[in-house]
């Protein structure tokens, strides 16, 4: 009874957390490499991925320990890493946009970046949809539109762009106007 619940010493709770960690990396990283639509559009395909990884990855991380305590440490690590890797994400700049990517222009004044799209995987019907979502009927209409790191698309109308803004794309509509 007490060789299910307890693990046979601290070397081998030690030994589940480097296995843990390991793991996580592993998992962070294809997660980071598989692309932000699919992180941010979740399908049913790409749950059951998931479910199946974590399965498959439980034995790599407890080993043959399937106490109790063996499943707190992986537990623990798990949150603990997730943690620091928030955490250190909040305050690192460059080490954010390792984990999380950077957003991916996709329309930029009217006209769609077809290698923007390609290189995320972004089909022109998932960025239709998008505008649809947004009350946009035309891509033509849109100044900008970005694949944000969470998967979203967020979209920017010529007409919500302040008439005292700054930016080239209002001076480029002011030019327009003009001619």
């Amino acid at each position: 009874m007490n060789s299910v619940l307890f693990p046979a010493g601290v070397h081998v709770l030690l030994q589940i957390a480097l296995r843990t960690a390991v793991i996580y990396g592993v998992v962070l990283i294809g997660v980071r490499l598989s692309g932000k639509r699919e992180v941010g559009q979740m399908t049913p395909f790409d749950l059951t991925l998931l479910l199946l990884i974590s399965n498959s990855v439980q034995n790599a991380m407890t080993g043959p320990d399937t106490s109790l305590f063996g499943g707190v440490a992986a537990a623990a690590t798990l949150l603990l890493l997730n943690y620091f890797v928030a955490d250190l994400s909040g305050v690192n700049r460059r080490f954010r946009r390792l984990i999380q990517g950077q957003p991916s222009l996709l329309i930029h004044d009217g006209k769609v970046i077809e290698s923007h799209l390609a290189k995320e995987h972004v089909s022109m019907d998932e960025l239709q949809r998008a505008l649809r979502e947004h009350g946009i009927s035309s891509y033509h209409d849109v100044a900008l539109a970005v694949l944000e790191v969470d998967g979203s698309i967020s979209c920017l109308k010529y007409d919500e762009i302040q008439a005292d803004a700054k930016t080239h794309l209002n001076r480029r509509r002011f030019i327009q106007k003009k001619t």
